[in-house]
């Protein structure tokens, strides 16, 4: 009997200090710290409560997750882990992990836990977008695969259409990247950030009727330097030329110039015939230049003073060029230019063997390879 009563008393006692345990949490003051956005204070007031030994997995996510608010990735880690020892195929608590490692730079953590959402569910439009993000070149062939599962589960997210695009954009698939961001835009018309997108591939495309008219939709809403760098292009390839060089002024105006867009402006000058400024213009891309087409600006501003006739430029803008690198493109026009303007027929011949012997492109330069050795030829015999 007395071993009966004592073992009622203990059970009585353990169950009044269970109740008690219960009755500590005071959870108008949780609420209140949630609802102020005091996740630091929350997480505390919880861990003061249950202690670092917590084996229970609901406490061990709320304790997680409050660390991870209050932006302490090393707390909600260590609670988030344990609560995966518990669970190891909870969602949130995967979804939780992954985010956390790839905030500290932990990638290859991060792209594991995701990993394991993927084998539990293989539609998981999130974890593919989130997957993608982890590799942040464009040609990266496992961003690709990551973005393309996500474009078909969801082809109408604009995040995703965008980098998507980006990634066939890289790979000269404009085509594709052009479809892909067609469809995000027409479920959803206002997002401009797919608009602009669209233009440089719109332009690689040669639909420049629809990337003058959606650019200057786009630029009422505010002068974006891409959008006008676009428009400007656009322009330039349907022959408006002056309105090109009014839209690259406006990049210049604003100090946004570049080498590409300082080059536009030459081209464009140039075909109005207005070759002082057109040489000013080249100089300006020379300048500017960072990319391995300075001996092709060299060969435009030769070929920009000697359709002007300044002949002594032109000769040493063309030899100017093959300093910076000896192109088929700078020999033909050394020897177009010694046969035909200065009639000087030893440099002409000298240039044309130079121009056949630096292996143009036998497709692109048919016409201009058959005109060479015909000139050689020629030359040759009036020796």
């Amino acid at each position: 009997m007395k071993k009966l009563l004592t073992l009622l008393a203990l059970l009585y006692l353990s169950i009044g200090i269970y109740a008690q345990n219960v009755t500590v949490i005071d959870k108008e003051k949780l609420f209140d710290l949630y609802q102020t956005q005091r996740y630091a204070d929350a997480a505390q007031y919880l861990k003061g409560i249950y202690g670092e030994e917590v084996k229970d997995f609901k406490t061990l996510s709320q304790i997680g997750y409050c660390f991870l608010m209050a932006g302490n990735n090393v707390e909600a880690e260590k609670f988030y882990s344990k609560a995966y020892a518990l669970q190891p195929q909870s969602l949130p608590i995967l979804f939780s992990l992954g985010n956390i490692n790839s905030k500290r730079g932990n990638t290859e953590k991060a792209k594991l836990y995701y990993g394991e959402i993927v084998k539990i569910d293989s539609n998981n439009f999130n974890v593919y977008k989130l997957l993608a993000n982890l590799y942040p070149m464009p040609t990266d062939s496992m961003k690709f695969i990551y973005l393309l599962k996500a474009n078909q589960i969801n082809p109408l997210d604009g995040d995703v259409a965008a980098d998507l695009a980006e990634v066939h954009s890289a790979y000269q698939r404009y085509e594709k990247a052009y479809n892909v961001l067609d469809i995000a835009i027409k479920g959803d018309s206002d997002n401009l950030v797919l608009q602009r997108a669209k233009l440089p591939i719109a332009n690689q495309l040669k639909k420049y009727s629809e990337v003058i008219a959606s650019g200057e939709k786009l630029l009422k809403d505010g002068a974006d330097a891409g959008v006008i760098k676009d428009v400007a292009k656009a322009n330039y390839y349907t022959k408006k030329y002056q309105k090109a060089i009014d839209l690259f002024k406006l990049l210049e105006v604003a100090a946004m110039e570049n080498e590409a867009t300082l080059y536009y402006t030459s081209l464009s000058y140039r075909a109005l015939k207005n070759y002082p400024q057109a040489a000013i213009y080249t100089k300006k891309t020379i300048d500017e230049a960072i990319s391995p087409n300075t001996s092709s600006y060299y060969s435009l501003l030769g070929l920009v003073y000697e359709e002007n006739n300044q002949l002594t430029f032109a000769n040493a803008a063309y030899k100017k060029g093959l300093q910076f690198k000896a192109t088929p493109t700078l020999y033909y026009r050394l020897a177009v230019f010694y046969d035909t303007r200065l009639k000087q027929g030893k440099n002409a011949l000298k240039y044309y063997n130079l121009y056949l012997k630096s292996k143009p492109n036998l497709t692109d330069d048919k016409e201009e390879i058959k005109f060479s050795k015909d000139r050689i030829a020629q030359l040759n015999l009036a020796d």
